[in-house]
């Protein structure tokens, strides 16, 4: 399946208006908003999160199957998806993880 069809197989996010991302220290790395060209991440990455508890290297590998089609964009040009970039990262780490906050829309 592509992305689009993926995404509808996913819960909803109305209810946030962002994913904060935090590294094993504790800093904040990435904010994934819900705003047009972020809400497919907004919903892989809150899906990754319900379902492992964090972005580990097997939920990195799990949301590379979600994003489909884009992977192979990502891996052609470097920085233009950002978000598919941080789980290939992790992905070929093996190791390490992201914490999840949510940030609740008003």
């Amino acid at each position: 399946m592509g992305l689009m069809a993926n995404l509808k197989t996913l819960p909803g996010v109305s209810h946030l208006a962002a994913l904060q991302l935090y590294d094993e220290q504790g800093e904040l790395i990435a904010t994934i908003e819900n705003k047009p060209g972020q809400v497919a991440s907004l919903i892989i990455y809150n899906h990754l999160a319900q379902l492992f508890g964090a972005i580990t290297p097997e939920a990195a590998k799990k949301g590379l199957d979600l994003y489909a089609e884009y992977v192979q964009e990502a891996k052609e040009a470097p920085g233009k998806h950002p978000n598919i970039d941080r789980l290939l990262a992790l992905a070929a780490q093996q190791t390490g993880f992201y914490r999840v906050k949510q940030v609740f829309a008003p």
